[in-house]
């Protein structure tokens, strides 16, 4: 089985539902996007929803999707900042306790937060202040830290240090490693369109996007998109929540349904959909499992708040993948 490590931001989601949009325009928060926030403001989204239902938990995209892979089974590590604090205590153990291997910086800086507001209709927006997490550099990367592992895994909200995203590849490539890469957010597209372009023209041998993010990226629908990611990539996936996703390599295309579902928080879907995608392709099945193991814990994942299933659903879910 293929051995999988993640770099990403290291965060703690605090979840957050909120009654309507009017919270978001007051903050000027696109709905649906990830908005970076500095301290201050995301000290004061935090007290402003302080007398509203919140959940504390461990999270970042990249962390989500390898933790979702570890509660699996499937052999993980993650590359990651946090602070010198409880807050990344936490992080740390939450991740140890999944039964990934965990390189950890630790900073003086606060370990970061992503404040996710959810909306009635399910949707998530983030304000996320990353603390310590933006201060893990390329210098930080060694090769040793990706010795065994057989891919790079790396969320797109690492594209704002193009360097790090840029010296991870490197590395892994130089090792012999793929690399997989999730877009993260249509606004992160957006605004970091050329830097985009560059890893994925030149490293990314499996990439994950939504139709949003596709479209940003592309101007197309996701059909199309997918064509077009598929002239760089060795696998292209475009989701198209609960409509499914697409999935491409080389001549062989496919759609793959969603997993029916009452939706309560879309937190996490996508990143739980690259785990259950990934653990598919370590174990060498096939493009329609390797999606349907997506869709089933994408599917999963937004029957609750937040990113994190519980062991059991784990469990029962790996009975099915193996069934």
């Amino acid at each position: 089985m293929k051995r999988i490590i993640g770099i990403g931001n290291a965060l703690v989601d605090v979840l957050t539902l909120i009654n309507d949009d009017k919270l978001l325009e007051r903050f000027s928060l696109p709905k649906g996007s990830m908005t970076l926030v500095d301290a201050g403001k995301s000290g004061l989204v935090i007290y402003e929803t302080r007398n509203l239902k919140s959940t504390f938990l461990s999270g970042g995209s990249a962390a989500n999707t390898i933790h979702g892979l570890a509660r699996l089974g499937a052999e993980t590590g993650f590359i990651g900042a946090v602070g010198k604090d409880e807050t990344g205590d936490i992080f740390e153990n939450d991740m140890k306790e999944a039964g990934v291997s965990t390189i950890l910086l630790r900073r003086d800086s606060p370990t970061g937060t992503a404040v996710a507001l959810i909306t009635p209709d399910s949707e998530r927006t983030f304000a996320t202040h990353l603390g310590a997490a933006v201060e893990l550099n390329a210098e930080d990367l060694l090769p040793d830290m990706f010795k065994g592992y057989d891919i790079l895994y790396l969320e797109g909200y690492l594209i704002y240090n193009l360097n790090l995203v840029e010296a991870a590849c490197r590395i892994a490539k130089e090792s012999g490693m793929q690399v997989a890469l999730d877009l993260a957010s249509y606004n992160v597209v957006e605004a970091n369109l050329q830097g985009f372009k560059r890893i994925i023209e030149n490293y990314t041998d499996i990439l994950f996007a939504n139709a949003e993010e596709a479209k940003a990226y592309t101007g197309m629908e996701p059909e199309e998109a997918l064509d077009y990611f598929s002239e760089f990539t060795e696998i292209a996936v475009v989701k198209t929540g609960a409509e499914g996703s697409w999935i491409k390599r080389g001549e062989e295309r496919l759609k793959v349904e969603a997993y029916p579902v009452v939706c309560q928080d879309t937190t996490g879907a996508g990143d739980l959909y690259a785990s259950g995608f990934l653990y598919g392709y370590a174990h060498g099945l096939d493009l329609k499992k390797c999606g349907a193991a997506g869709s089933l814990l994408a599917g999963r994942v937004i029957e609750i708040v937040g990113a994190r299933l519980g062991e059991e659903v784990f469990s029962m879910i790996k009975e099915q993948l193996e069934g």
